[in-house]
């Protein structure tokens, strides 16, 4: 499995599963894929979060880094969730509680410990926190492979 962030033509960006690579190619030539948004099906690739696999007999790790885990509660993501589709937040929530479960919280040090991570400065496991923007960017313009995912508020 990959995950893309995704980008529709009126700008709105959402994060997406496939198979593979060649699987959004065939989806994305055919329209296949929609924005979840505005329903516009004229998508491109952003920023590629991919799922970062170990090698031997344990198969794939979990992601090793989602960064914007745990940001500060805001009342319009808080919001949104409420107005999205009943079965997308459930399934938002059920992530959230794997990655609690586990992954290490490391808050607001995320990029700090992504890297020590990534250049064998502390032992590799799966951590989630909180960074900004230009923290991210900055980890990819390193290659250090992380995902970003939206994190649902619990709750009604």
């Amino acid at each position: 499995m990959i995950l893309y962030r995704l980008r529709c033509a009126k700008g709105h960006e959402f994060d997406s599963w496939f198979k593979d690579g060649k699987t959004y190619e065939r989806q994305e030539k055919r329209s296949l894929i929609g924005c979840p948004t505005c329903g516009n099906a004229k998508i491109t690739r952003a920023l590629m979060a991919p799922r970062i696999g170990k090698g031997g007999k344990g198969g794939e790790a979990p992601v090793e880094a989602p960064a914007e885990a745990v940001p500060a509660p805001d009342p319009q993501i808080a919001a949104l969730a409420r107005a999205m589709p009943k079965e997308m937040r459930e399934a938002l929530v059920k992530l959230r509680e794997q990655v609690e479960k586990n992954l290490e919280p490391v808050g607001e040090k995320f990029a700090e410990e992504a890297r020590k991570i990534h250049y064998g400065e502390s032992d590799k496991r799966g951590i989630y926190g909180q960074t900004t923007d230009e923290e991210a960017e900055a980890l990819a313009e390193e290659g250090i492979e992380f995902g970003r995912l939206p994190w649902i508020p619990r709750g009604n």
